[in-house]
C-alpha cells in the first residue's frame, strides 16, 4: 500500500455495532478471570481465561508492558459567585516540561489542561480549600492562554513542602474513560491502575495491564517468561474517535515516552523468543523506536523534534531502505551512550493503520476497542485485516468491551 492509499482508508469501514449493555461499566472482581481470546496464525485457536496467558505464550517470550501510572488528573471548582462547577483535566505539564519535576514541584506550577464549562470562567483565580494530612491549604487556578481546544492552567498553594503530587492525590479524581458514562467511585482508585504501575503520568489506563495479576506475574516467571518495562503516558487523545470519513484527516496525539537503555539492550540481543507488547501504548511505543534509530541512523545529531516520530512517517520509507531492527536500535543505544544517559526519553506522534510493517513486536495482549478508533486500527495492521472474524466472535460469544472488558492475545 502507498501512504495515499493508507491515508484514504475510509474509518467506516471500522465500524461496527456495539451495543451499551457490552460495554463493561466496572472489572470483574478478580481480574484473571476475565475471558481471553486467542487468535493467531490468521485465525481463532480458542478462547481461554486470563490466568492462562503464562502458558499461552510462545516459548521463551518477552513480555514488555507500560508501568504508567494514572493520576487524579480531573479537579473541580466551584465558582464562588454563582456556584459553577469548573472542570479542570490536567493533560501533560507545561512548567516545569519534565513529569517528575512537575510532580515533585513545591508552590506552583503551568499544566496544559482541558477545562469543562470554560464560557463561565472568565479570568478570575479560581480558589479550592483542601487537607492534607492534618493541614488546611488553598489550591488556587489561574487560566492561561489558550493552546487548540486546551488552556495553560496556572495552579499554586499555600505551603512550600507541599507537592503538586501529593495536592493531585488530595483533591483529584481518576479520570475514568468517558464512555463508561457514569461518575468516577472510590474503587476506580484501585480499578484502573495496573498492578505494576508506578511512573506517574497518564490520564487515562494502559488498559490491557488490567487484567495482570501478582498471580499471573508469579506465574510468567515460572515458565521463563521474561518481563520488561517501558514509559508511555497515555494522553486523553487516546479517547478520541476518527472524525474525519479518512483516516488521513485525523490528526494523532502526541505522547511521552521513555526507554531504559537496558531494554533496549535486551531487544537487540534477543534471539530467543518473540516480543509481546501489552496494550497498544506499548506497541505504539516498541514500534516507535525503530523509526527513532532510523533517524538516528541517517542523522546522529537529530534533536528532539527531528526524533518525535510524526504520525505518517513511517509510511514515507521504501522497505527496501529499512534497516533491520537490531540496527536501528543499537543507533539509539550509540546516541544515549553519547549522551551519557540511561534511557531515552522523547515524545512519538505514531499512527498505526493498515499498511503498516510491524519490526519490533511478534504479538500482543490488548482490548477490544471502540469502532472507528485509531487503536482498531492498530489491531486490524496487525492482524492483515481479519479484525471482523475477531470481534464477530467476542459479540457473538458475550465478551465484554472496552476499557474494563475482556482481552485477547494476537499472536503472528
Amino acid at each position: 500500500m502507498t501512504i495515499d492509499d493508507i491515508r484514504n482508508l475510509h474509518i467506516e469501514d471500522f465500524n461496527y455495532e456495539l451495543p451499551d449493555e457490552r460495554i463493561a461499566k466496572h472489572p470483574l472482581a478478580d481480574r484473571e478471570q476475565c475471558k481471553l481470546l486467542l487468535y493467531g496464525n490468521h485465525s481463532l485457536k480458542g478462547e481461554y481465561r486470563f490466568a492462562d496467558v503464562p502458558r499461552l505464550l510462545p516459548h521463551a517470550s518477552m513480555l514488555v508492558y507500560n508501568n504508567t501510572r494514572v493520576i487524579n488528573a480531573r479537579l473541580r471548582f466551584r465558582k464562588p459567585n454563582n456556584g459553577a462547577w469548573i472542570e479542570i483535566f490536567c493533560l501533560e505539564p507545561f512548567e516545569p516540561r519534565d513529569y517528575a519535576q512537575a510532580f515533585a514541584t513545591t508552590g506552583s506550577c503551568r499544566w496544559t489542561c482541558l477545562i469543562g464549562n470554560a464560557k463561565r470562567w472568565k479570568n478570575e483565580p479560581l480558589h479550592m480549600p483542601l487537607a492534607i494530612g492534618d493541614r488546611q491549604i488553598t489550591l488556587t487556578a489561574v487560566r492561561g492562554e489558550r493552546r487548540g481546544n486546551a488552556f495553560i492552567v496556572g495552579f499554586s498553594w499555600d505551603g512550600d513542602d507541599i507537592s503538586f503530587a501529593s495536592v493531585l492525590e488530595a483533591v483529584g479524581e481518576i479520570p475514568i474513560p468517558p464512555y463508561l458514562n457514569r461518575a468516577t467511585e472510590p474503587s476506580d482508585s484501585r480499578d484502573y491502575q495496573t498492578v505494576y504501575s508506578h511512573i506517574d503520568g497518564s490520564v487515562a489506563a494502559p488498559t490491557a495491564g488490567l487484567h495482570f495479576t501478582d498471580s499471573v506475574l508469579a506465574e510468567c516467571d515460572r515458565l521463563g517468561i521474561r518481563r520488561r518495562e517501558l514509559t508511555l503516558h497515555v494522553g486523553a487523545g487516546t479517547f478520541q474517535p476518527v472524525k474525519s470519513s479518512t483516516i488521513g484527516d485525523h490528526e494523532m496525539h502526541t505522547e511521552f515516552i521513555s526507554v531504559t537503555r537496558s531494554l533496549l539492550v535486551d531487544l537487540i540481543n534477543n534471539t530467543t523468543g518473540p516480543v509481546i507488547a501489552v496494550g497498544t501504548t506499548s506497541v505504539r511505543t516498541l514500534e516507535s523506536l525503530y523509526y527513532i534509530g532510523l533517524t538516528l541512523l541517517r542523522n546522529p545529531d537529530a534533536d528532539e523534534q527531528e526524533l518525535c516520530i510524526g504520525q505518517w512517517m513511517p509510511y514515507t520509507i521504501d522497505a527496501a531502505d529499512e534497516p533491520d531492527t537490531p540496527t536501528a536500535l543499537k543507533a539509539i543505544v550509540d546516541y544515549l551512550d553519547r549522551h551519557n544517559a540511561d534511557s531515552y526519553i522523547g515524545s512519538t506522534q505514531i499512527m498505526i493503520a493498515p499498511g503498516f510493517r510491524y519490526h519490533v513486536i511478534d504479538g500482543m495482549i490488548t482490548n477490544f476497542h471502540q469502532p472507528q478508533s485509531t487503536l482498531l486500527l492498530l489491531v486490524s495492521a496487525f492482524v492483515d485485516g481479519d479484525w471482523r472474524t475477531i470481534y464477530d466472535y467476542a459479540l457473538a460469544h458475550d465478551f465484554r468491551f472496552l476499557s474494563y472488558g475482556d482481552a485477547t492475545l494476537l499472536l503472528r
